[in-house]
């Protein structure tokens, strides 16, 4: 009776944290550049009752008898599948039509990525007009320098191809290359990427080592970029919603296994020789 009780409890906290990534899903539908999450579980330890061997008249078994101990969460993983496309008025949004990942310096100096191209144009500390996100970091180029372009430029007047070459209106008002390039890198495994909140990721071990999809020499599909457009979470809310129904079922169903338990052992506790 005891292993049904801890095994529903299992069960109800892995589903809690399913209504948690759902709920985290649902709450970022409208953020740009979100990856819908997904909750996996795994299988705990299973416990042998009788081995193969163990019968009644001493005949071999052909198969054991095991009881699992629940369920528990294995991770929760980011599906990069590519949002829809959403016309913005900003000239300094961009999205990326692609695997790739747009590089940013954080305050604290450190590299991250993001598919969020809803940048801005900032004036910096020497004059220069900076491409910065909403929060401030510094967006890279393709050899990790922030782009920045002379104060005097017309921010409306700059615009950008669909390989990231930034260009700017000569004499005859015709776009010129300015020789800066925003950069796009990817990933071996994005699924791998850690979380760092506001569209955010961060290199680890699993994702593997960026790859700047100006300087590599494997065999990618390069990534272009749109300009006048943002990139929406690929959040799909009927499904989310589906998904809330079944965990909110799940939930309910292993605290009818701990009331079931409790009365069985209650029922046990009243009987009398």
């Amino acid at each position: 009776m005891v292993r049904s009780l801890w095994s529903a409890a299992t069960g109800m906290i892995a589903q809690q944290t399913n209504v948690d990534t759902i709920s985290n899903n649902l709450a970022n539908v409208n953020t740009a550049g979100y990856k819908t999450e997904v909750a996996e579980f795994k299988s705990l330890l299973y416990q042998n009752l009788q081995t193969r061997t163990t019968s009644a008249n001493g005949e071999q078994k052909p198969i054991s008898a095991q009881v699992g101990l629940g369920v528990r969460n294995s991770s929760i993983t980011s599906i990069f599948r590519e949002g829809n496309f959403y016309e913005s008025s900003s000239d300094s949004a961009f999205a990326i039509d692609g695997e790739g990942f747009f590089g940013v310096r954080t305050a604290s100096g450190e590299i991250q990525y993001t598919r969020n191209g809803n940048f801005n144009w900032a004036v910096g500390n020497n004059g220069t007009l900076n491409l910065t996100t909403s929060d401030g970091q510094q967006v890279l180029d393709t050899n990790g320098r922030a782009i920045s372009i002379p104060a005097n430029y017309k921010t409306s007047e700059v615009t950008i191809t669909a390989d990231g070459q930034l260009c700017y209106p000569d004499a005859s008002n015709n776009p010129q290359p300015m020789g800066i390039t925003i950069g796009l890198f990817q990933f071996q495994n994005p699924a791998g990427l850690e979380k760092t909140g506001s569209s955010l990721y961060r290199v680890t071990a699993a994702s593997g080592q960026a790859i700047n999809e100006a300087t590599t020499t494997l065999a990618i599909q390069k990534s272009s970029v749109v300009q006048g457009y943002i990139e929406g979470s690929n959040v799909q809310v009927v499904d989310e919603m589906v998904n809330l129904i079944v965990a909110q079922r799940a939930y309910e169903m292993n605290s009818k296994v701990i009331q079931a338990s409790d009365d069985m052992m209650g029922q046990a506790n009243q009987l009398r020789s």
